[in-house]
């Protein structure tokens, strides 16, 4: 009669695995506090909105050695009246960041726990790394083209009162980071090294 071993996790690495499992659900309950502060944000009564300014000079510093030149990125505005779809568009740009946090923390954990009992290589556990990488890229490209697209909403809706809002917001800017598609890339790297190690697990156990 045959028998199959199976093998276990040391002491020392359960709890390390045990420890970053857990740590992986705290970030994600910070990322549903953080979904929820944006709604909030977004969706009260003053909007409070960071808006990229156009020739914005910094007088102060005007005249001190070793400065060329100072000149304000962005300006913290306080907004009573904001049309829905900008609304709307705030909130997804931090909401589909943190999405994708909790995306990839909910992963995390239960690959630890995978770890743990020893059996990582599933054909679940690829999909779900698949999963994950498409909530970084989606999270983290369209969160920046949905404040940007907010923002100008913002700016047509006050330019269309006061000619003069567009000489000093810019009208649509956008400074794309590329971050989050080389984190996708890589995921999807290990999602389909996870598939690989899948196969080569079902096949050797067919083997034994």
């Amino acid at each position: 009669m045959e028998t199959s071993r199976r093998a276990y996790v040391s002491r020392a690495d359960g709890f390390a695995l045990g420890l970053i499992a857990t740590g992986a659900v705290s970030v994600a309950a910070a990322s549903v506090v953080s979904m929820i502060q944006s709604a909030f944000g977004a969706f009260g009564e003053e909007v409070h909105v960071r808006m990229p300014v156009t020739g914005g000079e910094v007088t102060a510093l005007e005249g001190i050695a070793g400065v060329s030149s100072a000149q304000y990125a962005a300006a913290d505005v306080v907004l009573t009246t904001v049309p829905a779809g900008a609304r709307w568009l705030l909130f997804t740009e931090g909401a589909l960041p943190a999405l994708a946090t909790i995306g990839v923390c909910i992963v995390a954990w239960w690959l630890g726990v995978s770890l743990m009992r020893s059996r990582p290589f599933r054909n679940s556990m690829s999909w779900a790394i698949g999963i994950a990488a498409c909530l970084v890229v989606a999270g983290g490209v369209f969160g920046q083209l949905s404040g940007a697209v907010g923002r100008a909403v913002i700016v047509e809706r006050l330019a269309a009162s006061h000619p003069a809002v567009t000489d000093v917001f810019w009208t649509f800017l956008i400074d794309l980071d590329l971050a989050p598609v080389g984190w996708g890339f890589a995921l999807a790297l290990i999602a389909g090294a996870f598939s690989i190690g899948s196969r080569l697990q079902r096949e050797t156990e067919g083997l034994v």
